[in-house]
């Protein structure tokens, strides 16, 4: 093959991943579907910051928010505690649960954070990061909204607002009538 094809034919080689990486950026990283989604939630046992353990035998019946966080993540999960907080407070009584997972930080600044945020809602650390690899976490914050037959009816990722948290109880809620 004559040099000058060589010389053609190597830059046009390259276009094709560089079409594939431009196509790449434009999409939402947030919007990365979970295989999960209508499948059974998996089941864990999981420590509690506050003492004892709390595992998805005794959740089931009930409507369940799985909140990956770390103290580390600012200000996504900092923003959203407050929701957190206010959701598990309003709905409680109806049956939901709100569970904090705490990954990849410190027991003293994950307590801290929780101080902080005056958090009442059970949390516990996933000390060997199963819990976050069987629900197939890419980062925090992760919700998973868990229905009343231990399904993920949807999975939210990045910081949750409120009109994601009343719009996503509110299905379950109503699926529940």
């Amino acid at each position: 093959m004559p040099v000058s094809i060589k010389r053609l034919l190597l830059p046009l080689s390259v276009l094709p991943v560089i079409a594939l990486m431009a196509y790449g950026l434009t999409k939402d990283p947030k919007a990365i579907p979970s295989p999960l989604i209508r499948k059974p939630a998996p089941a864990f046992e999981l420590g509690l910051f506050e003492g004892g353990r709390l595992s998805s035998r005794e959740l089931q019946g009930k409507i369940v928010l799985l909140n990956f966080w770390a103290s580390w993540c600012y200000p996504a999960c900092w923003n959203e505690a407050p929701r957190l907080e206010a959701a598990w407070r309003k709905y409680r009584d109806r049956g939901v649960v709100v569970l904090g997972v705490n990954v990849q930080d410190t027991e003293e600044k994950a307590r801290e954070f929780m101080r902080r945020f005056g958090k009442t809602f059970p949390n516990g650390p996933d000390r060997t990061g199963k819990l976050s690899i069987d629900y197939g976490l890419y980062g925090v914050p992760e919700t998973f909204f868990i229905d009343r037959e231990w399904r993920i009816s949807h999975k939210h990722v990045g910081e949750l607002t409120t009109d994601v948290l009343e719009r996503e109880i509110g299905v379950l809620l109503g699926a529940a009538r």
